[in-house]
């Protein structure tokens, strides 16, 4: 699949809550390649900082040539990001990883924490795909204060789990998908590793396809520096040893292809 480097024009920036940002880049390339699970790598204007940040693609407007970036402040690099305002250029490379690959199968879609922006563009396809309103089944886990939430409303039901209970179910999201009795056959999920271990654990037992889109700290972005991997059941034909790259060979993997 084609990557593109490019300079993206800010179109808007708004923060959502906390240290959360919601970032919409026009692009030239990236927008009209890119698919739900797929990220870009984001470069700072300060040459002291070579290494990009990796950024999950919350929404893609092919028609527009549109990405949307909804991210965490968490060091230098998404701090400088979160001071762009409309008319700024910003350096990016992309659409980067594999992305989800979709079916028509009864979904259970979920996020967790910063991995429940990547979802909303993967529910939003799920929807157009033509799928039926009940058989999108979308589970949000939030620490406290929910963000995103309406828009997820217009593709599936939405069930929500709050580490304090002042929204949904008290717990996590494993905890709402069996308080309200879910059901699927296939689950889409991003958010951090001991969710998505508990997920494939759950579909191991159900019966369940499970896809698992990892969050990992990254250098390059692209697969060359090995500084993302993840144990894996079978031999990596690139480093030869049971690991995976999560920027290249991910982020979304089979829940059977990794160790978590």
């Amino acid at each position: 699949m084609a990557k593109y480097m490019e300079k993206g024009v800010v179109l808007s920036q708004k923060k959502l809550c906390g240290g959360i940002y919601d970032l919409v880049l026009q692009t030239e390339h990236i927008a009209a390649e890119s698919r739900p699970g797929q990220f870009v790598s984001l470069y700072s204007s300060d040459e002291a900082h070579l290494l990009p940040r990796p950024i999950s693609l919350c929404g893609i407007d092919r028609e527009k040539c549109t990405i949307r970036l909804v991210y965490r402040v968490v060091g230098y690099g998404t701090k400088e990001f979160s001071g762009l305002e409309p008319g700024d250029r910003v350096k990016l490379v992309g659409p980067l990883g594999n992305g989800f690959t979709l079916s028509d199968k009864k979904a259970l879609v979920v996020g967790g924490g910063i991995g429940i922006p990547p979802m909303l563009e993967t529910a939003k396809a799920l929807a157009f795909s033509g799928m039926k309103r009940e058989d999108i089944q979308i589970v949000l886990g939030y620490r406290d204060i929910c963000f995103l939430k309406e828009e997820f409303e217009q593709y599936g039901t939405v069930t929500v789990a709050t580490e304090d209970g002042s929204t949904g179910t008290k717990g996590n999201v494993l905890d709402a998908i069996g308080a309200y009795k879910l059901q699927g056959d296939v689950i889409y999920s991003c958010g951090p590793a001991p969710m998505l271990r508990a997920l494939k654990a759950y579909a191991k037992e159900q019966g369940m396809e499970c896809y698992l889109s990892l969050e990992e700290r990254m250098a390059c972005g692209i697969g060359a520096c090995l500084g993302c991997v993840c144990k894996s059941k079978d031999v990596d034909h690139h480093s030869y040893v049971n690991n995976k790259r999560v920027c290249a060979d991910g982020p979304v993997f089979h829940a059977e292809e990794v160790e978590l």
